[in-house]
């Protein structure tokens, strides 16, 4: 009777499937195959080739069942109603910081940085004006659609967890604030930046070319990590482990730091983005737009599942370790070990 009861245990324990997901297989389904764990041995490219091929088999068991690219799509319609508001109160937080002829002085270096072919050097112009003008009043509206954002990305990340959440608008409108409170300590070292590369783009040769682009690349890099991983634990309710989100969020803003640079790449070149729009400039520059936030939130997904792939590696390493036996301890030199023979 205990045989029987063991074997139905065992059967009902394998259809179910990855423990992360806690969802029951259905009968009849095949069982997802898991890849197995990497030796815990020195570092080498044996190990590095399975950390990576489990890292892989865990993203894509996650992503299993589950179309990225509309829930990136989600997410960009979020970004669409978030993004001029949370500039301009960017910009207007940083001029009550620094001062407004500070903002407007640096953002002088942005406008040289930019590449004019696209005419994005006087949107920026505009928006930054539009940010120091802003009153009281105008600022809290803007919080209302910039708090969209959070709830967008909390509904997002939440579609790769197992985690039952309630009122999730709210939570994530709410979680997401202290982001956009924080815009300038995130805006003042960019405008810095920005001035800096417009000094280096003064300069000939290919070290100041070299210069320029790591300033820009690694500031980018900086500024995104602190956001990141505030969305990724505290707007996502994400609860990892500090090792895998710290990673996971400079990984992550590495990858955005270089499609921002891309984007800066787009804009320099000689486009009509009106004619497939039948002249509406525009309406392509605003498709543009869109479509690169749409490569931008796929990047951004991507990092938080191989963030999440990593703490599950992390915690069914720490598992295994505890349960493997410790080592025998060496005996003193000369002394007999247990089950090995005497000395000579």
């Amino acid at each position: 009777m205990r045989h029987r009861r063991g074997q139905r245990r065992l059967r009902r324990d394998r259809g179910s499937a990855h423990p992360d997901l806690r969802v029951r297989r259905l009968r009849g389904a095949p069982v997802a195959a898991q890849a197995p764990l990497p030796p815990r041995t020195g570092w080498s490219r044996a190990r590095v080739a399975a950390e990576v091929r489990y890292l892989s088999t865990s993203v894509q068991r996650r992503l299993r069942g589950r179309d990225l690219a509309l829930i990136a799509a989600g997410l960009t319609f979020y970004a669409g109603i978030a993004v001029v508001p949370l500039l301009l109160v960017a910009v207007r937080l940083t001029g009550w910081l620094t001062g407004p002829d500070r903002v407007s002085e640096l953002s002088d270096g942005l406008t040289d940085v930019l590449p004019a072919q696209l005419g994005a050097p006087a949107v920026v112009r505009d928006l930054v004006d539009a940010g120091l003008t802003m009153d009281v009043v105008g600022l809290l509206l803007a919080l209302i659609p910039l708090s969209f954002y959070g709830e967008g990305l909390r509904r997002a990340l939440l579609r790769f967890s197992h985690r039952r959440d309630t009122m999730t608008g709210w939570r994530g409108r709410l979680l997401g604030l202290p982001v956009a409170l924080a815009t300038p300590l995130l805006l003042y070292p960019l405008l810095l930046a920005a001035d800096g590369m417009a000094s280096l783009s003064a300069q000939p040769g290919a070290g100041a070319a070299v210069g320029r682009f790591a300033l820009g690349y690694y500031s980018v890099l900086v500024v995104l990590t602190v956001p990141l991983a505030w969305g990724y634990r505290v707007v996502a309710a994400g609860r990892m482990r500090w090792p895998a989100l710290v990673s996971g969020a400079l990984f992550t803003a590495a990858c955005l730091s270089g499609f921002l640079q891309g984007f800066v790449l787009f804009l320099s070149l000689p486009l009509d983005l009106g004619a497939p729009f039948g002249g509406l400039t525009p309406v392509g520059a605003a498709v543009a737009i869109a479509l690169w936030l749409f490569l931008l939130h796929l990047v951004l997904l991507g990092g938080w599942l191989v963030t999440q792939a990593l703490d599950d590696r992390l915690a069914e390493g720490r598992a295994a370790a505890a349960l493997s036996p410790p080592a025998a301890p060496a005996g003193p030199r000369g002394a007999a070990r247990p089950g090995g023979s005497p000395p000579g």
